[in-house]
């Protein structure tokens, strides 16, 4: 009996242990997953997620750069080409003004430009030079005129006012005929011719600007 007892006993208690040894193993494994889960998430919270924001600062930082060095660079091309553009303007300036008479010269280029007329078969009702009006680097002189004559003569006269090697420009054209159902026009416009502007113009222009500047 005793030995069955026995036998009994260890057949009861083997399960048992086999149960704890089993449960022994999943608490190990859960204890585990819970650390590697534990310092898992530890590392994600304190280095790889503010690693990974910093990151994206950096290349956000690193666009915002690029494009404002791209602006920039096109701002100087485009200064450099603006500065290229103002230089040839100042050039051309320069041998526009080679072209204009100097105050001595105003009144035989006035002289010229009523031969024209004249050589158009043009008459000049009238031929009145206005005050000089200043500008920068020169004076602009405009004469009211009044033409009588043929269409075709006054085309002409215009295109060889046009042709002299002074400049003078024709503005606020206006014909109509003298009478009616008559061929010859009555021709209004305005001629304006230039002038270099004389040393003591410059000078005063220059005494003007520095007062201003001081009233300022």
């Amino acid at each position: 009996m005793a030995l069955i007892k026995s036998i009994n006993l260890n057949n009861l208690t083997t399960p048992v242990v086999e149960k704890a040894e089993k449960l022994k193993k999943v608490h190990r494994i859960l204890i585990l997953v819970l650390t590697i889960l534990l310092f898992g998430g530890g590392f994600f919270s304190l280095v790889y997620l503010p690693k990974t924001t910093a990151i994206a600062q950096t290349k956000q930082e690193v666009s915002s750069l690029e494009t404002k060095l791209l602006a920039a660079k096109g701002k100087a091309r485009n200064l450099a080409k603006l500065e290229e553009d103002h230089k040839k303007a100042i050039a051309q300036l320069k041998e526009a003004l080679k072209l204009l008479p100097d105050k001595r010269e105003i009144p035989s280029l006035l002289r010229n430009i009523t031969s024209l007329g004249k050589e158009s078969r043009l008459e000049f009702p009238l031929f009145t030079p206005q005050g000089e009006r200043p500008q920068d680097f020169y004076m602009e002189i405009p004469v009211n005129i009044v033409l009588s004559g043929k269409y075709n003569d006054v085309a002409t006269f215009f295109h060889k006012v046009g042709s002299m090697h002074r400049i003078v420009n024709i503005h606020g054209i206006s014909m109509k005929p003298e009478k009616e159902m008559s061929t010859t026009l009555v021709t209004k416009c305005t001629a304006v011719t230039y002038r270099f502007k004389s040393e003591a113009e410059k000078k005063a222009d220059q005494e003007k600007k520095k007062k201003k500047k001081k009233g300022k």
